[in-house]
């Protein structure tokens, strides 16, 4: 008797967030159904007991495992080794200091169901403290089938590149086996990038849903957006692969332009924050940011950082060198 594979598979990656994850873990209880399974990927954590928190919490759980990673691989590794372990005919991600609301998985599948589509994007709640606030993914068509490619641009507007979160949606099996829900691995930051990228350029259908049951928790002291060290600079790797990837696409010209106004958006927010960072890693920030700046001509940064506004024009500028006459 062949056993039935589960409808849906969740990934959470965990590191160093054992005082977050009796919540994730009460959260997927209040998701839990027989035909969902839930694969928690303890990335080697070094500050706390999150390892053994996880094997305790779960067994609540009807369907879960916890795997360890012999050596800390970051985030993009960890939801890789749990891609390589999902067997479900939709896939979801959930990161270990993060919850969701009650019964919010069901309506994923019922939506991801419903419109037949390779994948489904939605809105998410971000939580900084005890304060709660909407974002919104950057598509105003909702509830219907679109084509990836269509909400790539334009240039200077969010769109749904600009919102890569992986954990913001539900992914049909079929894009995994076509090679595209895999990250890069090592890719410590920015990890979400490429993929966001790939998953526009060559799937075939989406969908946007207003669900707002996924709560992103901000200002973590063990994220890697509070940390000042060499890790936060994968970015530029990041980066160069989406520039990379797109050199062969049919319509590279028209999307290698959105791909280096993101590109400069992130450079100059990074160095605008650098005060964060430690002194060597600021100025390996500085140099790296002056490369890639340079790597770009004068006629693709000119119409990259049109409007980008005078701070961040003026950083760039002072970074790179020139750049006189691009309006702020």
């Amino acid at each position: 008797m062949s056993i039935r594979p589960p409808t849906l598979s969740v990934i959470v990656p965990c590191y160093n967030v054992e005082s977050y994850v009796p919540e994730t873990v009460t959260s997927l209880l209040n998701n839990d159904q027989d035909d969902y399974e839930f694969i928690f990927v303890e990335d080697r954590s070094t500050k706390d007991k999150t390892y053994e928190a996880l094997l305790q919490l779960t067994k609540r759980l009807r369907n879960s495992r916890v795997v360890r990673h012999e050596h800390n691989g970051g985030l993009a590794t960890a939801r890789n080794t749990g891609i390589d372990l999902a067997e479900g005919r939709y896939l979801a991600f959930l990161d270990g200091d993060d919850w969701l609301a009650p019964g919010y998985l069901n309506s994923l599948v019922d939506a991801v169901e419903r419109f037949d589509v390779d994948f489904v994007r939605t809105d998410h709640v971000q939580v900084t403290g005890i304060e709660r606030a909407v974002h919104r993914a950057p598509e105003g068509r909702r509830h219907l089938a679109l084509d990836p490619r269509d909400s790539i641009l334009p240039v200077d507007e969010s769109t749904m590149v600009d919102y890569p979160y992986a954990w913001a949606g539900i992914y049909h099996r079929r894009l995994l086996d076509r090679g595209l829900l895999r990250f890069h691995d090592g890719l410590r930051t920015a990890e979400d990038r490429p993929w966001i990228w790939d998953l526009h350029r060559r799937a075939d259908s989406y969908a946007v849903v207003g669900l707002r049951g996924v709560f992103y928790r901000r200002g973590v002291m063990t994220s890697l957006t509070q940390i000042g060290d060499v890790r936060q600079l994968d970015f530029f790797r990041a980066f160069d692969l989406v520039l990379a990837e797109l050199a062969g696409d049919p319509e590279a010209g028209r999307l290698r332009k959105k791909a280096l106004r993101n590109y400069c958006v992130v450079i100059a927010h990074q160095l605008l924050e650098r005060d964060r960072f430690e002194r060597n890693v600021a100025a390996r920030l500085r140099q790296l940011s002056a490369e890639a700046l340079n790597r770009m001509t004068e006629d693709e940064l000119r119409e990259a950082l049109v409007g980008m506004g005078e701070t961040r024009m003026h950083m760039l500028r002072r970074v790179r060198g020139g750049m006189r006459g691009i309006a702020a």
